[in-house]
């Protein structure tokens, strides 16, 4: 593997899993939180923990199909895109397959970022605003940053 895309993985990589230089990561933060925990507002109209979740598997999504130029059949399964519904019920196992399916997405575009050429690094995104490398970037800044909103979620709703 080329330095720059090892570079690209390694920065995925930490910003989700295993030791970040910062601190928790994205799947750090969710270890041994409840469904019940993952459905807790820090305030009405805000987001809760399971909803980043999702939101951040979505993101996942978009930029693998971004880098790669497809879009699997069947889309990304949950709706709206963005910021999907929570499922009903939202019971323990549920919130569990959506945990999952946020580390399938990393997965998938770990391998998709694994497969790319330095070349392609500099190429432009179907949309032409932003590189491929900036791109991938960008979704590892994304993690980052809602790692941060869990964990102030889960002190500003620790006691209910």
């Amino acid at each position: 593997m080329a330095p720059e895309i090892r570079l690209l993985v390694q920065t995925l990589d930490g910003a989700f899993m295993g030791r970040g230089w910062q601190g928790t990561t994205l799947s750090g933060s969710l270890r041994g939180v409840t469904a019940a925990q993952a459905l807790r507002r820090p305030a009405r109209g805000r987001h809760c923990i399971w909803e980043i979740v999702l939101h951040a598997a979505y993101w996942k999504y978009a930029v693998r199909c971004r880098i790669t130029g497809s879009r699997p059949a069947g889309g990304f399964g949950r709706a709206p895109s963005n910021w999907p519904a929570l499922p009903r019920p939202a019971a323990e196992a549920v919130w569990r397959a959506d945990i999952r399916l946020l580390k399938q997405a990393h997965s998938e575009l770990r391998d998709a970022v694994a497969a790319l050429s330095p070349k392609g690094l500099a190429a432009r995104t179907p949309s032409g605003a932003w590189r491929v490398g900036e791109t991938v970037y960008g979704v590892a800044a994304h993690d980052a940053y809602h790692t941060g909103q869990i964990q102030l979620i889960k002190r500003l709703t620790a006691d209910r």
